[in-house]
């Protein structure tokens, strides 16, 4: 979804991604006119906030780093929260927003509802954004767009496995969540998320996911992306119960100005220009 208003910033040729979590948030500038990421960072907060504390955390950001204080050609924000759902686009009915949401997620009377038409799946997400972040944004820039992270995570790896004759089990991997999507010959069949504290935590909401989508952890392909590498104890627990593990790649042509820990982290920030 886009949001506007009358401000008009003079053409940089830069664009700025950030995406927010309540436990983290991390942003991005692409350098449009040499294809350069020039700009790059994350940062993760000791516990997990409230709305109003992540707001502070960004203002924050925008006062204490220089990049920011450029303007932007193109600005997109992604939500990172466990707050949405999805519809198949044949039964979204953009009146019943709050009844799709109530069977899985804490919703007030209060809360702004949204969503976005997700590309290649046929679905539509909807979800509860930050409305506050929106709003410091919207005072602060005039113009931006923001969308849910599984609204990116879905139609990135849909494009990467559009020939693809396999199952594929994707594991985005942060701090405190991870995202599960299983793509099965370029479609859609399963997304969730899901927070974990523990290593079982974590390999428990995997093969569970398996076992209730009929998935042989001897057969099926599971491929990590996110925050996460070889050496992590998350890794580990998960290569005892499941044979067939590789890393992603977001396959993006980008310059980077400092290379990035791996061709697969930072996935949904990247991948959202």
């Amino acid at each position: 979804m886009a949001i506007t208003n009358s401000n008009i910033n003079k053409l940089t040729n830069k664009q700025l991604s950030i995406q927010l979590s309540l436990n983290g948030l991390s942003f991005c500038i692409l350098q449009k006119d040499t294809n350069t990421i020039s700009t790059l960072k994350t940062i993760d907060f000791n516990r997990k906030l409230n709305p109003i504390e992540l707001l502070d955390e960004l203002k924050g950001l925008f006062n204490t780093e220089p990049p920011l204080h450029d303007n932007f050609d193109n600005i997109c924000i992604i939500h990172d929260n466990e707050l949405s759902t999805l519809v198949p686009k044949p039964l979204f009915n953009e009146d019943a927003l709050a009844d799709y949401l109530k069977f899985n997620s804490k919703i007030l009377k209060s809360d702004y509802i949204t969503y976005d038409n997700v590309l290649l799946s046929d679905s539509v997400c909807v979800y509860i954004p930050y409305i506050n972040i929106n709003n410091y944004l919207i005072d602060k820039f005039g113009a931006f767009t923001f969308k849910h992270i599984s609204t990116v995570l879905i139609e990135s790896i849909l494009q990467l496995e559009k020939n693809a004759e396999v199952t594929k089990v994707y594991v985005n991997v942060s701090a405190s969540h991870l995202e599960i999507i299983v793509v099965e010959k370029a479609k859609l069949i399963f997304y969730n998320t899901f927070e974990y504290i523990t290593k079982e935590d974590f390999i428990y909401y995997i093969l569970y996911t398996a076992e209730q989508l009929n998935l042989n952890p001897e057969v099926f392909n599971l491929v990590f992306i996110g925050d996460i590498n070889k050496d992590d104890e998350f890794y580990k627990i998960t290569y005892r119960y499941v044979r067939h593990i590789t890393f992603g790649n977001r396959n993006d042509t980008f310059k980077f100005i400092e290379n990035t820990k791996t061709n697969y982290s930072n996935f949904a920030l990247i991948k959202s220009f």
